[in-house]
């Protein structure tokens, strides 16, 4: 039963995570489009994860609501696995040539600072994306994704992951950055 009102909250918080307290960076004047929208939406969950990481005290890394449950740290390492896998793909990086992620067990610096290299991947990515080669076949080990199928997947995935860092964030009494006023 615990588990389930966990769950419940999690898929209300990402259901919300798009609502209007997520910080949306602002696109330069006259930029609209498909490869805009994307790079918007990255750009403001980008911001929540990253806060989200640095506002999450040292000690509180190892937090886990229940026993099978991940703990923060190993959802923040989960983002940046995920974002340089797909990332990597769309920049055409070998696998062997990205950052390195460390055990969840690892301290909250190596932690960001692989989740930082993760962000430096993405926004490679995401600066290459233009409205001309979003429909552009991007290889994925043995699939073919369009880039911008690969940019959004990269964003719809950090914003689940984000709502499972806020809800991690408010057990541990703090406010989620997407809350803060």
């Amino acid at each position: 039963m615990r588990r389930s009102g966990l769950m419940c909250v999690v898929a209300i918080l990402s259901s919300v995570a798009m609502g209007p307290g997520v910080a949306m960076a602002q696109a330069p004047a006259g930029a609209s489009g498909p490869a805009a929208e994307a790079r918007r939406s990255y750009e403001g969950v980008k911001k929540n994860i990253l806060k989200s990481a640095d506002e999450m005290p040292a000690e509180s890394y190892s937090y886990k609501p229940e026993p099978d449950i991940r703990t923060f740290a190993r959802v923040i390492n989960h983002v940046a696995e995920a974002q340089l896998h797909i990332c990597g793909a769309a920049n055409g990086t070998a696998m062997a040539d990205l950052a390195k992620v460390p055990a969840e067990t690892a301290d909250k610096a190596a932690i960001v600072e692989a989740l930082k290299a993760s962000f430096a991947e993405c926004d490679k990515a995401f600066a290459a994306l233009t409205d001309a080669n979003v429909t552009e076949m991007v290889s994925m080990g043995k699939a073919q994704r369009s880039r911008i199928g690969l940019m959004w997947g990269a964003v719809a995935h950090d914003q689940e992951q984000y709502a499972t860092l806020a809800l991690y964030m408010r057990l541990k009494g703090l406010t989620p950055p997407s809350s803060e006023k």
